[in-house]
């Protein structure tokens, strides 16, 4: 029998208070979700670090109150007026601004468009999607662009910076699962806590170190054939300029900040290329690439080694130790728990 929309649901609402930001897991009604052409019963969303962001009000990811928030979640169809999903199809969703702009996945309901939703790719579950969730589409699509630009295992060791985050561990796991030999590149002073962790999902070295904090020559050692960048600023420019000769570096976050004060020299020297990636507005025919490797990519026993649990009611805790860098690895949020 199938399901139909429940009159109330309970989901995470963000308002604005004298210029915070204020979180609360409230009841809501079936006539208060946005319009949309598919409404999904959502089982699991994940914690990244623009709900981190939202959340805690740090950061001008959300453009409009009140916001649900949850970039990314997985679940099954409820209502569909659309001709590409029927009732009972399980889906999965990430980007195209959803926790900013639309409402997003810490709700048991949402309505929505169907454009922005893909079917959950065979031999997935909606809780290992939400393993996944936007960090590992994001580092899919990073291991791709290497794969694509001609980066291979023999070429020597790929720099994963930020390697203690979601994406930083996924694009561990994944680099080191095709046969990469891969350095994870920590906050100085984590490597204790971090670097058995790392290990265990397929790093090689772990390493860290103040000069990471300092500006680099134009051109550094020669060291890494290729990066996997999700800092941003100081760290991709020395990253920049310590890839070897006609090697690629796919730049995905920004957690270091937005700048970049680089020097053109590794790119004319060094034929070194740098490879944007972006997970909101990503066409859906690369969407569904991603996924399908994604899907094929990791055992289960190596992605529950970074994976932790939520609810709608502890995500706000987990979102604190994200943005004070306390964090390790994935979040999973059920959101009917």
């Amino acid at each position: 029998m199938t399901a139909t929309v429940p009159e109330r649901f309970k989901a995470m609402l963000l308002t604005q208070a004298e210029g915070r930001t204020v979180h609360e897991v409230k009841t809501l009604g079936r006539e208060q979700l946005p319009e949309g052409d598919v409404t999904v019963a959502i089982e699991y969303s994940s914690l990244n670090y623009k709900d981190a962001m939202a959340i805690t009000g740090k950061g001008k990811i959300v453009r409009q109150f009140p916001m649900v928030p949850g970039i990314d979640f997985a679940g099954t169809v409820l209502e569909s007026e659309s001709s590409d999903f029927s009732p009972g199809d399980k889906v999965v969703l990430t980007g195209w601004s959803v926790g900013e702009r639309y409402w997003g996945g810490y709700s048991q309901v949402q309505r929505l468009k169907s454009g922005w939703l893909l079917p959950l790719p065979q031999g997935l579950s909606t809780r290992q999607a939400m393993a996944f969730g936007t960090a590992g589409f994001t580092a899919m699509q990073c291991v791709l662009a290497l794969e694509e630009d001609g980066i291979r295992p023999e070429h020597g060791p790929v720099l994963v910076t930020g390697a203690a985050g979601g994406v930083g561990t996924l694009a561990t796991t994944f680099l080191a699962g095709l046969g990469y030999t891969v350095h994870a590149l920590v906050s100085h002073g984590s490597e204790e806590r971090v670097g058995g962790l790392l290990t265990a999902l397929g790093a090689s070295e772990v390493i860290s170190g103040e000069e990471w904090n300092a500006s680099p020559q134009p051109l550094e050692k020669q060291r890494w054939a290729a990066g996997v960048d999700t800092v941003g600023s100081n760290v991709l420019v020395r990253l920049l300029a310590s890839v070897n000769y006609g090697g690629s570096v796919a730049a995905c976050g920004l957690a270091g900040g937005f700048d970049l004060n680089a020097t053109v020299m590794p790119f004319i020297l060094r034929g070194v290329r740098l490879l944007g990636i972006d997970s909101v507005s990503c066409p859906k025919e690369r969407r569904i690439k991603v996924w399908e490797r994604i899907a094929s990519a990791v055992p289960s026993e190596a992605l529950e080694k970074i994976v932790r649990e939520a609810t709608l009611g502890t995500v706000a805790n987990f979102a604190q130790d994200m943005m004070s860098r306390k964090a390790l690895g994935r979040v999973v949020v059920d959101v009917n728990q």
